[in-house]
């Protein structure tokens, strides 16, 4: 690994918004919005970055919406859960069939035939062995939204920071959608996240990263090329640490 000495993280945890993979659909995923997510990630591995991924399901189905129409919230997080499966699946098979790239499906439920179930030690090892990890099912648990697996997977793999992949530029004052005059933070401490009550993560999530000082950087992932900047010390969306 001492070629990754000249970058700035070794080895990172993408996170993936759903809503990112299904591009301008309305539901489902998007097929160049997969390749598109893919040849960021081919990008950094080539030179020898060591990637982890977790993934959304906002562009199937969302447990908390679920919820508010009507089915039993444990219910509705287990139809998330799975959903996150069938994305991490499609981008699995991704990777497989267009890059010369070594990957594992990694579930936190078990599902015999499709995933492997999560294991840490294993994990670590392979992503030492320059595997691409895909950690599918969230923490397998109800009431725990992605982004908390992505920070408990982040920390129990001893990854130098989550990059939360998202259809914005970065962490603004106000939604950048609805008002013309909302500010790009570059960065961010967590103090500053929850003094202004910034919208970076679930709560929950966001205070597991800053009580064992994980750095998060939020950017825009359909950007070309925005995951190799990053990786390679370039400016890019915000960053949030201690």
């Amino acid at each position: 690994m001492s070629q990754n000495k000249k970058f700035l993280y070794r080895r990172i945890l993408l996170k993936i918004s759903g809503e990112v993979l299904q591009g301008s659909n309305n539901f489902g995923i998007d097929i160049n919005s997969l390749k598109r997510i893919v040849k960021e990630i081919k990008s950094v591995v080539d030179i020898g970055i060591q990637v982890s991924l977790v993934i959304g399901s906002g562009n199937l189905f969302r447990g908390a919406t679920l919820s508010e129409l009507g089915l039993d919230r444990v219910a509705s997080d287990h139809i998330g859960i799975l959903s996150t499966i069938i994305n991490s699946v499609a981008i699995r098979d991704m990777i497989n069939s267009n890059l010369s790239i070594r990957t594992c499906l990694m579930s936190a439920i078990p599902i015999n035939g499709i995933c492997e179930i999560y294991n840490c030690e294993q994990a670590i090892n392979l992503l030492s062995n320059n595997f691409v990890i895909i950690f599918a099912a969230g923490t397998g648990n109800p009431f725990f939204t992605t982004d908390s697996a992505a920070c408990l997977r982040a920390i129990e793999t001893k990854s130098d920071i989550i990059l939360k992949g998202t259809k914005v530029d970065g962490v603004y004052s106000k939604d950048p959608e609805k008002n013309s005059d909302a500010i790009l933070y570059r960065k961010l401490t967590y103090k500053d996240v929850l003094k202004k009550e910034l919208k970076v993560m679930d709560l929950s999530a966001f205070i597991l990263a800053r009580d064992y000082h994980l750095p998060i950087r939020v950017f825009n992932i359909n950007k070309p090329g925005s995951l190799y900047r990053i990786v390679t010390n370039r400016s890019e969306g915000t960053i949030i640490s201690k």
